[in-house]
C-alpha cells in the first residue's frame, strides 16, 4: 500500500493555510499492490452559494472521510467496480467543474494530447511535444543578399546579386541561391505596386543611380538595401503569398529548365528543376498544388534518364500535392505514368489504377495528353 489517504502526513492541505482540499483519492490496480493517487482542487473557504461548485453535503463528508462512502454504488470510491475511465470522468467533472478560469476539454483534446494519468514515457512525451510544435510552427523565409558579381556583356555591363534563401525554424539542407539584376528587384516593385499599391507604403525600395554603380561602395550598400527590401516584402501576407513574388525567385529557372526539357537535355534541366523546386515549394506552402508542374517535369526527366525508381519517388511527391483533386489538369496523367512506372519496378499498382480509374469514370474524356505533352507545353513565355 502506498501513499496511504488516512495518512495526515500526506495530506496536500497542509502548509497551505487558507485553503481547503477537495481533492479525491483514486485507486489503481498494479499486480498485487494497490496505488492510490490525488485529485486536486482548492477553493477558499467561504459560504456554499452553489451546489455545482462546492458540491453537497455527502461529497463533503466523503472528501473528510474517503473510506466513507467506498462502495461499488459509488464511483471514484476504492468498491468503484464500473469502468475506470467513468470513473475518473466524473471525479474531475466533479471536483473541477468547467468554467471560464477553467476550460473543459474536448472528446479531441483529450485523445490527442497526454493526460494526467498517461504510461508515455519521457521519450514520447519528447516526440509528442516536438511534433505538436512542428505543427504550429509558421514557415518563415529569410532573405540574404550573400554576395554580388559584376557581368559584363558585349554592350553594357551590370551587377549580378546572389540571393540566398532560408527556412528559419530549423537546419535548412536545401538553401536556394539565385542571382537577380537591379532591374529584375525594379520590374518586381512595379509589378506589385500595381496590384498592391497602398499594401507597401512602409516597403522602401532601393534608389536608382545614374552613375556610381558598379563601384564596390554602391555594391555594398545596395547589397544591405536590397537584402531589408525583400524582408520587408515578405513580411506583408499578401505580397509573400502572390504570384510576382514567387516568380521573382523561381519564374527564370524555370523557364531554362522547361526550355532545356522541350530541347531534350534532360540532365541540365534535372539539375535546374533540382534545385528551384524546394524553394518553389517553401514559397507556394500556402498552394499545394503549385510545384505539381515541375514536379511532373523532373518525373520525365528521370523516366527518360532511365532512372525509374527516383521518378516514382518524385511522382509520389506531386500526387500527394495534388490529394483528391480529380479536376486538376495534372491529375490523370501524372496517376498513368505512376501505374506504367509501378509495372515496370514491380510494385503494387492496384490503387493507383484504381484511382485511375474511378477519375475516368467521373470525368470521361476522349483521349487526354500525356504527362510529357503537358509538361513540354508550360513556361513557355
Amino acid at each position: 500500500m502506498e501513499g496511504n489517504p488516512n495518512s495526515g502526513s500526506d495530506c496536500p492541505s497542509q502548509g497551505r493555510p487558507g485553503l481547503i482540499w477537495l481533492g479525491g483519492w483514486q485507486e489503481t490496480q498494479r499486480g498485487d499492490r494497490c496505488h492510490f493517487s490525488c485529485l486536486p482542487a482548492w477553493i477558499t473557504p467561504g459560504p456554499c452559494r452553489s451546489r455545482s461548485r462546492i458540491g453537497s453535503h455527502a461529497s463533503l463528508s466523503y472528501l473528510r472521510h474517503p473510506w466513507s462512502m467506498a462502495s461499488p454504488q459509488h464511483p471514484g470510491g476504492p468498491g468503484w467496480t464500473g469502468p475506470r475511465n467513468q470513473c475518473i470522468t466524473r471525479t474531475r467533472q466533479e471536483v473541477l467543474p468547467p468554467g471560464p478560469d477553467l476550460p473543459c476539454p474536448g472528446p479531441e483534446e483529450a485523445q490527442d494530447g497526454p493526460t494526467s494519468n498517461s504510461n508515455m514515457t519521457t521519450r514520447e512525451l519528447q516526440e509528442h511535444w516536438q511534433k505538436e510544435k512542428s505543427r504550429w510552427k509558421h514557415v518563415r523565409l529569410l532573405f540574404e543578399i550573400a554576395s554580388a558579381r559584376i557581368e559584363e556583356r558585349k554592350v553594357s555591363k551590370f551587377v549580378m546579386y546572389q540571393v540566398v534563401v532560408i527556412q528559419t525554424g530549423s537546419f535548412d539542407s536545401d538553401k536556394a541561391v539565385v542571382e537577380r539584376r537591379y532591374s529584375d528587384f525594379e520590374r518586381l516593385q512595379r509589378a506589385l505596386l500595381k496590384r498592391f499599391g497602398p499594401e507597401l507604403e512602409d516597403v522602401t525600395f532601393p534608389r536608382k543611380r545614374l552613375t556610381g554603380n558598379l563601384s564596390a561602395e554602391t555594391i555594398c550598400e545596395r547589397r544591405l538595401e536590397l537584402r531589408e527590401y525583400l524582408r520587408l516584402l515578405y513580411a506583408v501576407r499578401a505580397v509573400r503569398r502572390s504570384r510576382e513574388f514567387a516568380d521573382f525567385l523561381t519564374r527564370p529557372e524555370l523557364c531554362e529548365a522547361f526550355g532545356c526539357l522541350r530541347a531534350g537535355q534532360y540532365a541540365r534541366a534535372l539539375d535546374l528543376l533540382g534545385r528551384v523546386v524546394p524553394l518553389q515549394e517553401k514559397l507556394t506552402a500556402h498552394c499545394p498544388s503549385a510545384p505539381v508542374p515541375a514536379l511532373c517535369a523532373m518525373l520525365v526527366c528521370l523516366r527518360d534518364l532511365e532512372r525509374p525508381a527516383e521518378a516514382f519517388a518524385v511522382g509520389e511527391r506531386a500526387l500527394r500535392r495534388l490529394g483528391a483533386r480529380e479536376s486538376h489538369r495534372y491529375y490523370a496523367p501524372l496517376l498513368d505514368a505512376m501505374v506504367r512506372l509501378a509495372y515496370a519496378l514491380g510494385k503494387d499498382l492496384a490503387s493507383l489504377q484504381g484511382r485511375l480509374d474511378e477519375s475516368q469514370l467521373r470525368r470521361p474524356t476522349h483521349r487526354g495528353a500525356t504527362l510529357k505533352e503537358l509538361t513540354v507545353r508550360e513556361y513557355l513565355s
